[in-house]
């Protein structure tokens, strides 16, 4: 037996959900962890050089937030796991 859909209702697939690219990881500052954790971690979640991994931790610092990576949504998300794994706190925006 195959049910009929109403007209207003739409049936969504993968597809059709559309996101804006790029998305963006945004860090948040606290008082727990370490410019030299933080630091450690940017450079295992997005592969940059210390030098621009510093340069982030201060923004994040001063600033309360910075957006620290910028890219596809998948890859965002990723980026935000590897810098949960010690308890920083990210959010990922489109």
């Amino acid at each position: 037996m195959t049910m009929a859909l109403n007209p207003q209702e739409q049936v969504l697939d993968e597809t059709d959900v559309k996101t804006e690219e790029p998305a963006k990881v945004i860090l948040f500052n606290d008082d727990v962890h370490t410019f030299e954790e933080v630091i450690g971690q940017l450079i295992k979640a997005i592969g940059c050089s210390e030098s621009k991994a510093e340069a982030l931790a201060w923004e994040v610092h001063t600033k309360g937030k910075a957006i620290v990576y910028t890219g596809q949504l998948k890859r965002c998300i990723e980026v935000s796991s590897i810098l949960e794994e010690i308890q920083l706190m990210t959010q990922v925006e489109f």
